[in-house]
């Protein structure tokens, strides 16, 4: 319902747990699509209603299969709109495979043409099971597929027929819990879980938590192992539509992170990957997982997949190849300065200022933090002590400048890139501030003045003043 609310190209059907396209009069003539399945996996499946893929989805209660009264009732509403067949398309579970299944019957004691698919795409058992692989992220890209191929007038045979080969596996560090549940299994803090369900069933393995590049190596080693049964059939050279899908509790960071390790981890095997989608597709509610699908792409299925949807869930990404691009583009190198001819800085008495400043914010680090937890987040101690130690490191491992705005100039620079956050950015402009008066000489005077240019500075980019409980508190 409140997807419908948000969206206005989309109703619901009166009486029952079904979103519809609003615009059903342009169904006249072509195949309609309906899914759905247990509530939970949002944005899946009303997310992906839309022209140019599904019709409508039909909802049953959190990881429930939907009432078989209202997938019937979808049937009618788009046959009744003029569609000339429907297509189930109903993930392979066994709720799903007999409500959907059911409603298929009636309908077609009806006179309704109605066919199901059903979307296996769980490669984590590595034998067959009666039961079948389960419907994973990997129906997703039916649904586009279908609703594009629906969109250019192909017939229900036709969209039936279609060939796919597609596989998911999903990783998950904590489990998920039905509301008003427990969780549906438990976890230790440094443990993973691989090949888990979308409804929190058990995986296959259990493993230490480990780097992203490890986690996506053994995922992808899992799901093209010859001696798994549900693999996917991937050969060096093959082409790829790449899924890294949020099962419910990850920070787009941490998915940004492990899409970039599967990207890598593909290309080093020879693997053209096509396009790659991240986001959050079919979900497991606050699962803090991931599932990764592939795709193999041919140029036909390929023009499929980018082909245009109103659906608001979809997401669209550049229809250029990923693999082939040039990445990285060469920064551009600073100007080195000239030196000037003056009295150079004593390195003997900077370095013993320099380390002793070094020591003291070392065994500060837990009483800065200490106090920072009163007052900011935390890591005051911890974000100078990392400062600290990258001027030692810096300190053994080069040789100094002889120039004392050289010098402040390099400090300034690896503080920047060391020492990071606001307090990197303060110490930053301090230092490159102060550089520019010692650019002509190396007296006391000039560096009183290379002092109050940096605290100008500070001042007038970071916005505070003396009496403001600021770096500049005490500044007279």
């Amino acid at each position: 319902a409140g997807t419908v609310a948000c969206n206005p190209h989309l109703q619901m059907l009166h009486g029952h747990r079904v979103a519809l396209r609003a615009d059903l009069e342009n169904l006249r003539g072509k195949v309609a699509l309906i899914s759905g399945g247990g509530s939970g996996h949002e944005p899946a499946h009303a997310g992906y209603i839309g022209k140019g893929m599904l019709t409508g989805v039909v909802a049953g209660p959190v990881f429930t299969s939907p009432a078989v009264g209202s997938i019937l009732a979808a049937i009618r509403a788009v046959r009744k709109a003029g569609a000339v067949g429907t297509l189930l398309i109903v993930k392979n579970y066994t709720g799903d495979r007999l409500n959907f299944g059911l409603a298929l019957e009636q309908a077609r004691a009806e006179g309704a043409s109605v066919e199901m698919v059903v979307i296996g795409d769980d490669c984590a058992f590595t034998k067959q099971k009666k039961a079948g692989r389960r419907g994973l992220c990997g129906t997703v890209l039916i649904h586009k597929v279908a609703g594009a191929l629906s969109e250019a007038g192909c017939g229900l045979s036709a969209i039936v027929a279609f060939y796919f080969c597609t596989g998911t596996l999903g990783v998950s560090l904590t489990p998920c819990s039905v509301p008003g549940s427990r969780p549906t299994f438990q976890l230790a803090d440094d443990e993973l879980e691989l090949g888990l369900g979308i409804h929190g069933e058990a995986g296959v393995r259990r493993m230490k938590i480990t780097s992203a590049d490890q986690v996506v190596k053994i995922m992808l080693d899992h799901m093209t192992s010859h001696s798994n049964a549900s693999r996917v059939r991937l050969k060096s050279g093959a082409s790829v539509v790449l899924m890294v899908n949020n099962l419910g509790g990850l920070s787009y960071l941490e998915l940004s992170v492990v899409a970039g390790s599967a990207v890598r981890c593909l290309e080093s095997r020879g693997i053209h990957i096509a396009r790659v989608f991240v986001g959050s597709f079919m979900t497991a509610l606050e699962m803090a997982g991931v599932s990764l699908t592939l795709l193999l792409v041919d140029d036909e299925l390929l023009t499929l997949i980018d082909s245009d949807t109103t659906a608001v869930a979809w997401s669209q990404p550049a229809k250029v190849h990923v693999s082939g691009q040039k990445r990285v583009r060469e920064s551009v190198a600073p100007k080195e300065e000239e030196k000037e001819d003056i009295i150079s800085l004593s390195l003997r008495n900077f370095l013993a200022v320099l380390e002793k400043v070094c020591n003291t914010l070392l065994n500060l680090q837990e009483e800065l933090n200490d106090l920072d937890r009163a007052a900011g987040d935390g890591d005051c101690g911890s974000t100078h002590a990392r400062a600290a130690r990258a001027i030692q490191e810096w300190v053994d491992s080069k040789p100094l400048p002889l120039y004392p705005s050289q010098l402040l100039s390099a400090l300034a620079k690896l503080l920047l890139e060391k020492m990071g956050g606001s307090s990197g950015a303060l110490y930053g402009l301090f230092l490159t501030a102060a550089a520019q008066p010692l650019r002509t000489d190396d007296e006391l005077a000039t560096w009183s003045a290379a002092v109050d240019a940096g605290i100008d500075a500070m001042m007038r980019y970071g916005g505070a003043a003396p009496g403001d409980r600021t770096m500049v508190s005490n500044v007279p």
